[in-house]
């Protein structure tokens, strides 16, 4: 068996002893006198680099997993403060690699898309914009500890804001109104913290755009994406897309839920229930749940069975929510131990098997292709990335009766009825992140309108009632992604849409649909994103006429469910 998580040492890089190494590796590229002895130093500088990220990414576990941990706390503002540091030797790394008078023969043993990768990273630093990604990072974990601070009294107890979820899912109407309301309130509190700590981050993102060249953050954030093939006007066109082809039917969705839940209004609070007797809920303890899981992927092939036990072998998933634990869920890579991390936060909904089959897809991939040698394919390009756990969350529908017994099919409703109701909220944060950033000297009112007004565009259902906090357009203030990744969100739409076509293609032919994945999680990172769409076997999402055969199916699966359905 190998090395469990647990009994990992951690200790912290010698940053100085590591630019030594690099510098002598630098010059051994340098001085290269062919690929090969070119490809020698750039594996060595790659040991370099999989130490550093290796003991950043324990770091950031253990932290996530207590965030008042005073040890973890100050190895991850030292990570913050000396992150850039780093980067910029993988800067100087990419100056070289590019430049390279044996790049061709670099590129097909390494791949153009390193190149690729390589060329972008560049216009995305200079040493002077250092002090301003120390601050942003800083300003990044300040928002994480804030949200994971919150105590909310509710019913004789104390939660954080993923243990207030399952009541506001309460079949009780005053439950979940109340719930909300404490779960607001807590938030409304922070309000002016959380406006201070958006102010700051727009302004320091917009000064190091203004410092490299651009007029705003936007191109700059797209660079950082490592964004090919595609740019902001097809994102827009994209957004378009889900306006009139995804959100007539949402709105159409929301109001059969209504009359599915007897309301005469459906108010923000009721959009999380399902069905009138309360939504399916995961059945036995974590232990149970994990045994299943087990079984579920052992039969799913051959590779997500042997994944999966060495996840638990390994120790590599924490998913129960505990005080002071960051919130929301991830997966990470420990490339010291060719093996990833699940971190999630279980509070008793359907919730704990879609971030349990989600993270595993991100997992499995880089499970996939953990031999790849160079770190940069760990992971492909985000919206690559969200089609492995989204496309895993589908793929798994068969073996929902384990987790959810006679209920499984209401799960598979309301799990492909609200990742259909997702696109249009994805987009609405889009479009808000490019408001945001082409108007940096906007203040927090005019966020807050322009945040209102794309509510009414793209979730026009979407009704406050006496809310007044969230009425003035502050909803967003608990999207971590808003903060720490800037536009990150997209991209979940753009993974959605293709990972409906898996689905599509599993329902009549599972085996093939599996085919199809493992090739996307094999390739890794290893080309752009949508070379990978096309490797899969998949069409491309920016076209209107994909979006639109989507729409079709997930809608005709979900109205065929409500004619067998009573309720």
């Amino acid at each position: 068996m190998q090395m469990k998580f647990s009994a990992f040492v951690y200790k912290r890089p010698d940053l100085e002893g590591m630019q030594e190494e690099a510098n002598r590796f630098f010059s051994q590229i340098e001085q290269a006198t062919s690929a090969e002895s070119q490809l020698e130093a750039i594996r060595a500088f790659y040991r370099l680099r999989s130490h550093f990220e290796t003991m950043s990414n324990v770091a950031q576990i253990r932290y996530s997993a207590n965030t008042t941990d005073k040890f973890y706390e100050q190895e991850q503002a030292w990570f913050d403060q000396q992150g850039p540091y780093y980067q910029e030797l993988v800067h100087r790394f990419y100056r070289l690699l590019v430049r390279s008078p044996f790049r061709q023969e670099l590129e097909q043993k390494l791949g153009p898309q390193l190149f690729q990768l390589a060329e972008m990273t560049l216009q995305t630093f200079t040493p002077e914009i250092i002090p301003d990604l120390q601050r942003e990072n800083e300003l990044s974990t300040r928002y994480t500890n804030l949200i994971a601070s919150a105590e909310i009294s509710f019913n004789g107890g104390s939660y954080n804001l993923s243990g207030m979820v399952p009541f506001k899912m309460d079949p009780d109407r005053a439950v979940r109104k109340a719930a909300h309301e404490a779960a607001d309130g807590w938030l409304e509190k922070q309000e002016a913290e959380l406006d201070a700590i958006f102010a700051e981050l727009v302004a320091v993102r917009h000064l190091q755009a203004r410092k490299l060249g651009y007029e705003n953050f936007i191109p700059l954030g797209y660079l950082r994406m490592c964004r090919s093939g595609y740019n902001a006007a097809d994102v827009a066109r994209f957004r378009d897309n889900i306006l009139g082809k995804i959100v007539p039917k949402t709105s159409e969705l929301r109001e059969m839920q209504r009359r599915r839940l007897g309301l005469t209004k459906l108010l923000y609070f009721d959009e999380l229930l399902d069905f009138p007797e309360g939504n399916p809920k995961p059945v036995g303890t974590e232990t149970q749940i994990i045994e299943r899981a087990q079984q579920m992927y052992d039969e799913l092939s051959e590779e997500t069975g042997a994944f999966f036990r060495m996840m638990q072998e390994r120790e590599l998933m924490d998913l129960i929510t505990r005080p002071h634990k960051a919130a929301g869920g991830y997966c990470t890579y420990l490339s010291e131990l060719k093996a990833p991390y699940i971190f999630a936060n279980f509070n008793g909904t359907s919730g704990d098997i879609d971030v349990l089959t989600h993270e595993a897809g991100h997992a499995f991939q880089t499970w996939c292709s953990r031999d790849l040698e160079v770190l940069e394919y760990s992971f492909p390009t985000s919206e690559a990335a969200e089609i492995h756990s989204m496309g895993m969350e589908l793929l798994t529908w068969p073996w929902m009766h384990l987790f959810f017994g006679v209920r499984a099919r209401q799960y598979q409703f309301s799990h492909l009825s609200h990742n259909f109701m997702f696109l249009p909220y994805s987009a609405a944060i889009d479009e808000f992140q490019h408001w945001i950033y082409a108007h940096p000297d906007a203040e927090a009112k005019q966020w807050k309108a322009c945040w209102r007004a794309l509510e009414k565009r793209y979730l026009p259902h979407r009704n406050y009632g006496g809310s007044a906090y969230l009425q003035r357009g502050t909803y967003w203030h608990r999207q971590a992604h808003v903060f720490k990744y800037p536009f990150y969100y997209i991209d979940y739409a753009l993974a959605q849409v293709c990972a409906f076509q898996l689905w599509e293609l599993a329902r009549q032919d599972l085996p093939t649909a599996m085919k199809q994945y493992l090739v996307l999680c094999r390739l890794g990172g290893s080309r752009p994103f949508l070379e990978l769409v096309a490797a899969g076997s998949l069409q491309n999402p920016f076209v209107a006429d994909v979006i639109s055969r989507q729409a079709t199916s997930v809608s005709e699966w979900l109205d065929g469910y409500m004619e067998l359905a009573t309720f």
